[in-house]
């Protein structure tokens, strides 16, 4: 029961090092397919991710958190909360739930065929590298695309934010005051280092996953749903050691004003 997972995780780490490995080293012969790949992710991607972002924005830590506000006679700190909700966690979080259940279900979807139909194989027997020519563009497109998605996140998110406070009747000056006074550039980059990481993350447990399917029509099916729950929690799972790493190594990041 232990063996399974800890190959896995093992062949995955191999496939990222491939996969680097033919990134970075020439011929490059992925270029059409790497564009092709992060328009495809971005018009998957948008309208879910600016409809979740908005929303939960809105709903969670915006009214629920007004609500609180008000309670303790301090509904002017919104946004100031907003910098903990919005960019450190939830704007990340929803960008890589969109991207995982979006873009990775259809890159293990599209490898799981091709490899049901033997098609990697015979690219093989061509002298054509699979993971250069297949994997490689969709590590490069996704990472790039969570990234850019995810600041798209943050600001529908914050827009919500701003929607919770009109509700209340309150006024927009107070929480783009606090907002910008408690926002640093290490929450920025933070963040979205956070999530390009995570997408590359996502795309190659979906190319893995995608990539070992077998059994049929069933068994692309079954690859899927592996995929989601497992790049879900790899994802997850990065997030938490880099939000411990970036608030340890920045602590002045902690001390709100």
């Amino acid at each position: 029961m232990v063996r399974g997972p800890v190959e896995e995780i093992g062949d995955m780490m191999l496939l990222t090092g491939r996969t680097i490995s033919s990134a970075i080293r020439p011929p490059y012969p992925y270029g059409e397919e790497l564009v092709s790949q992060f328009l495809f992710t971005l018009r998957l991607c948008w309208f879910p991710l600016l409809i979740s972002a908005f929303v939960f924005g809105y709903e969670a830590p915006g009214l629920q958190a007004e609500n609180f506000l008000s309670i303790i006679g301090a509904p002017d700190r919104l946004g100031s909360f907003f910098v903990l909700a919005a960019v450190r966690e939830t704007g990340p979080f929803i960008d890589g739930v969109i991207v995982v259940g979006v873009a990775g279900t259809a890159i293990t979807a599209d490898l799981g065929a091709r490899k049901i139909r033997e098609e990697l194989d015979a690219l093989q027997v061509l002298g054509v590298d699979p993971v250069k020519n297949l994997v490689v563009p969709r590590f490069l497109a996704l990472m790039l695309a969570t990234g850019l998605l995810g600041i798209y996140a943050v600001l529908f998110e914050i827009y919500g934010g701003m929607m919770a406070a009109i509700v209340y009747h309150q006024p927009l000056g107070p929480f783009w005051g606090s907002f910008f006074t408690n926002a640093t550039t290490t929450d920025l980059w933070g963040s979205t280092l956070k999530t390009t990481i995570g997408g590359a993350i996502v795309a190659i447990v979906c190319c893995y996953k995608g990539m070992s399917a077998s059994g049929g029509a069933e068994g692309v099916g079954r690859a899927v749903n592996q995929a989601v729950v497992t790049a879900l929690l790899a994802m997850f799972s990065f997030y938490y050691v880099f939000t411990q790493t970036l608030l340890a190594t920045h602590p002045q990041i902690l001390v709100p004003r």
